[in-house]
């Protein structure tokens, strides 16, 4: 038998295309299950109102109609938003005397057709009493602004700060900026959805287009008065997630209990334009920064003052500022740092985890204060970085913000990303542009970031592999991918490790009759969390086969190695055993040894101690008409750092869509309300995201630092193309006008932004 070769590092192919590209998977909305009936919610068009009454009479006797349902004769606790928060800001499930945003739930309607649900929806009469509503998350936070929750007496929702003293003391300049990072809607391709199917033994099995459904089990179960056992969640194919599915939803819950009360299957599919309502939104800060440097350029302090919007019930998007807190230093030597934060809550969509979640805020604050302090002193804006970057040696570190840095090499991502982009050749082009004056001109914009992966908690996670009778293998993780590849990328690292082929291998996932526990797919966790539980499983049972082989070959441990499709002595190819005869014989009790437990398997929860902290450097080109304000992203170069890379084509996947979100947010995308509280931008005619078409091909590469607190070395990349490149970008903006006089322009840096920015300097 042959040795096998490893595969690690190699760009296999992913083993979920084939399905995905001839669209033979299922998704939620896909099941087809018997009897299925379909839950509508009937949705505030108010954003802060009193509701006077609610007429469902009509509704109720229309055809198909199953139930109408409001918070009078439906009872279910209240949600909690964030465990830290106060309960006055829990949400009623179906709105009790008031709604808080447009999108509120007021009703529900489960009826035999999903078309029927729907008009019966339009049915329901609610006579509202409105409010003064506040979308504005500064204003919110001023004295007699109106409140959405009276019994709280304000508000603010959450307050955090670090530091003591002047920051800027002993500064020889203070450069200074306030930047918004602007709301954005998740848009999945898929919206979200539920199936929630009651069972004849009092259990209830809940399919969810999720990131985390073994999670979500555990705070749907008590919600629903059941013991977790008799809850199964678990999510077919997910059409994309990007933070705003990891949690459990109100919906859920909903269909849930509808399936209980009326014994029957219970389907809710959200439709677009329902999602840009009720699907968790992101981002949404206001940061004003100073930054104070020596003559130089070096930098002396850092004082950072945060608004957060929580929306109206507020959750973990009300809590992100702790992870804009933790990443405000970046990769930088500062001395001194303070840091203030609170966030509000507003008569808007609730906030919370958006790819990236609070980190790419926390860079786009501080590469953006950098670049105005760069330009204040006439330096570039790649040695001002250098200048003041953290240094290898000095790793392991606790920064001001509390993050406990693994490793990095920060000047060598921009010494690899200057290469890559041919920097100064790019400056040259720009001189002759400007010489020349035309109206179309270059901007060259450059960031640095370090970001934080397996954050706050996330660096355990489940994993099992088992060898089965046949000699295919069975592996189970805690996390759910969502387009990730994690079927190949876990498949990887058991072949690797035992030596059987890949298409021999299943993965499990995302099912909670399968999946004991799990924290689900979120923060660029999985490889280093998963992948490692998986590989310390592997290891594991081949360090069991392997004794076992030894045994039944009458050989030394050490001489036993892997072999085509099983195990063998070193040398002697005769004498071999398959992963079926092993698995045989370790169920044999007179086969095995007598020390030996039955069976070639084993389960761990992984915990890597820490996160990990990936970086990079990215340089963005961008072409700026100064007549129309138009832009152009002509180039984008990115050298981003994940640690080891286990599989290259994977990691480009994940650099190239997330810079593509990276981008969309500097030039694109802005939720936007009137001020009155109603949406303006609540489809996508109205909201705008970009297809490849608008996008060039990214440039990508990558240098490896490999962390030490997991045995692959790895580090999250998920999230790093979206933290890198949107300050690259709006420097980039921002560069190719600043000859005009502009100091600053605010995302998206649409046309008319561009274009007010240049006549108004």
């Amino acid at each position: 038998m042959a040795v096998q070769g490893s595969i690690l590092g190699n760009a296999v192919l992913r083993r979920e295309d084939p399905t995905l590209l001839t669209g033979s998977d299922e998704y939620l909305d896909d099941m087809k299950i018997e009897g299925c009936t379909y839950l509508h919610f009937v949705r505030s068009p108010i954003a802060h109102a009193r509701i006077e009454s609610i007429d469902t009479s009509d509704a109720a006797g229309m055809p198909g109609v199953l139930g109408v349902y409001t918070a009078d004769n439906l009872e279910l606790p209240d949600f909690q938003g964030f465990p830290m928060f106060p309960e006055v800001f829990n949400r009623p499930p179906l709105a009790k005397g008031k709604v808080r945003f447009v999108g509120d739930i007021v009703a529900a309607v489960v009826a035999t057709g999903r078309a029927q649900a729907e008009d019966a929806g339009e049915a329901v009469l609610v006579d509202y009493d409105p409010l003064p509503a506040i979308v504005d998350m500064q204003a919110a936070l001023e004295d007699g602004a109106p409140l959405l929750f009276e019994d709280h007496g304000s508000n603010l929702v959450f307050e955090t700060a670090i530091g003591e003293g002047d920051s800027m003391e002993g500064a020889d300049h203070v450069a200074e900026v306030t930047i918004e990072s602007q709301r954005l809607a998740g848009v999945p391709m898929e919206p979200n959805g539920a199936l929630a199917i009651p069972g004849d033994d009092g259990r209830l099995t809940m399919w969810m287009s999720s990131q985390n459904p073994v999670a979500v089990r555990d705070a749907l179960a008590p919600l629903l008065g059941m013991e977790p056992e008799k809850l199964r969640c678990a999510a077919p194919m997910v059409g994309g997630g990007f933070g705003p599915k990891a949690g459990p939803y109100i919906e859920f819950v909903i269909a849930g209990k509808l399936a209980q009360t009326l014994g029957k299957p219970v389907k809710w599919a959200e439709v677009r334009s329902e999602n840009m309502l009720s699907m968790v939104q992101g981002r949404a800060m206001i940061m004003t920064a100073k930054l104070g440097t020596t003559s130089d350029g070096t930098i002396t302090g850092l004082d950072v003052d945060v608004v957060a919007d929580g929306g109206a019930y507020p959750a973990i998007g009300a809590f992100l500022t702790i992870f804009t807190q933790t990443m405000s230093q970046g990769v930088y030597n500062i001395p001194k740092l303070n840091f203030h934060a609170r966030s509000a809550c507003t008569n808007t969509t609730t906030t919370a985890a958006y790819r990236g979640a609070g980190r790419p805020e926390a860079t786009q604050m501080l590469e953006r204060v950098v670049d105005v302090a760069a330009d204040e002193l006439g330096l570039d804006p790649t040695e001002i970085r250098r200048k003041n970057f953290l240094q290898p040696d000095q790793f392991p570190l606790t920064t001001h913000g509390g993050a406990n840095y693994d490793s990095g090499e920060y000047e060598r991502s921009l010494d690899a990303v200057i290469e890559a982009a041919g920097y100064q050749d790019l400056l040259a082009q720009q001189a002759e542009r400007r010489a020349s004056g035309s109206n179309k001109q270059l901007g060259i914009g450059v960031s640095s970031y370090v970001e934080v992966t397996a954050p706050a908690g996330l660096h355990i996670e489940y994993g099992a592999v088992e060898i089965n009778e046949d000699g295919s293998v069975t592996g189970r993780v805690g996390t759910s991918a969502h387009g990730q590849g994690h079927i190949t990328a876990f498949s990887m690292i058991i072949s690797d490790m035992l030596g059987v082929p890949m298409d021999q291998i299943t993965i499990l996932q995302s099912d909670t009759d399968e999946i004991p526990r799990g924290a689900g797919t979120m923060g660029s966790r999985s490889l280093q969390t998963a992948g490692s539980a998986v590989h310390v499983a592997s290891e594991t049972v081949l360090d069991k086969a392997s004794k076992l082989a030894a045994h039944l070959l009458e050989a030394d441990e050490s001489d036993i190695v892997k072999g085509d499709g099983g195990l063998q002595v070193a040398g002697v190819p005769a004498k071999a055993l398959s992963w079926a005869e092993l698995a045989a014989a370790a169920k044999d009790d007179g086969r095995r040894p007598a020390d030996m437990e039955g069976g070639l398997a084993h389960e761990l929860d992984f915990d890597g101690t820490d996160s990990t902290f990936p970086f990079g450097s990215h340089i963005a080109l961008v072409e700026v008409d100064t007549e129309t304000g138009a832009v152009e992203l002509l180039r984008h170069v990115a050298v981003d750092d994940c640690g080891r890379i286990l599989n290259p084509m994977l990691v480009r996947g994940q650099q190239h869509g997330g810079i593509a979100q990276g981008a969309a947010q500097a030039l694109y995308e802005v939720v936007k309300y009137d001020d009155d509280g109603n949406p303006i931008t609540g489809n996508l005619m109205d909201y705008a995201i970009p297809s490849a078409a608008e996008l060039p091909s990214f440039e990508t590469s990558n240098t490896e630092t490999p962390s030490p607190r997991n045995p692959l070395g790895a580090k999250g990349i998920g999230e790093s193309g979206t933290i890198g490149s949107t300050p690259a970008i709006q420097n980039a903006v921002v560069d190719a006008v600043s000859h005009l006089g502009v100091k600053h322009i605010e995302m998206p840096l649409s046309a008319m932004r561009v274009w007010e920015a240049i006549n108004a300097s």
